[in-house]
């Protein structure tokens, strides 16, 4: 019998700065190559989605309107998507998809935006942004790699995605990126994050097989262009900071 996981991408006509997007064909052709079969399904309204389907769940990042009007929708499914985020459902969420998981979002200019209110941290953003190519060190990934542009500082205690080796992180204070909480995935990395990081991909992969009773298929490890790509661009931030 064939096996089948679904992405439910969240926005994909909203949410899309950077690439994101990227993230979910790396997701699709990845699992393809261990012989799954995957439906990407586009959630551009959450009011009738039957969340009790998703596999994975995605959301990539955007400005701060256009995050207001995703988090809005999101609220007809909060309490489900809550339950699912509990659950152990593998997720990723990119940016002001991540900011917005929190009970507080504060702007430069002080108003304050509705948030999901899923887990427990603040986000309060700056004038001033926190830009450029990031290395992170972890010790589930190893090295991981991406870009970083967000104006907003992150303050939370759950364990982070990773420890900063090169870059600003989630506030540019603590040495933290991101966070991992259960199987969700929340992190400023751009890029998009997955291609370069097989390992992540393979990971949410896996944790939504093992959530759905199947074998895990066998990783595919042709990741030559990848860690090529990474290494060039360790190599380069870790020379520039000598």
């Amino acid at each position: 019998m064939s096996k089948t996981i679904k992405i439910f991408h969240f926005f994909p006509d909203k949410l899309n700065l950077y690439g994101d997007i990227g993230n979910v064909t790396a997701l699709k052709k990845r699992a393809e190559w261990r012989g799954l079969n995957v439906e990407v399904v586009n959630v551009t309204a959450s009011e009738k989605v039957d969340l009790s389907e998703a596999d994975i769940l995605f959301i990539g990042g955007g400005s701060d309107r256009e995050q207001k009007i995703a988090t809005l929708d999101i609220f007809n499914v909060q309490e489900e998507f809550r339950a699912l985020i509990e659950d152990g459902i593998p997720a990723l969420m990119i940016c002001g998809g991540y900011q917005f998981l929190g009970h507080s979002y504060v702007t430069a200019d002080g108003t304050e935006l509705e948030t999901l209110n899923i887990l427990d941290f603040r986000t309060e953003s700056k004038v001033d942004r926190l830009t450029g190519n990031i290395i992170l060190e972890s010790e589930q990934f190893g090295k991981i790699v991406g870009f970083e542009n967000h104006g907003g500082r992150t303050y939370h205690n759950y364990e982070p995605l990773g420890t900063v080796v090169s870059g600003y992180g989630n506030n540019a204070e603590d040495g933290g990126e991101g966070i991992h909480y259960k199987n969700m995935i929340g992190t400023y990395l751009h890029g998009p994050l997955l291609p370069k990081n097989p390992k992540i991909t393979d990971y949410l992969i896996d944790k939504a097989c093992e959530r759905k009773g199947y074998s895990v298929p066998p990783v595919y490890e042709n990741n030559e262009i990848e860690e090529r790509a990474a290494e060039v661009m360790i190599d380069r931030l870790l020379s520039k900071n000598k």
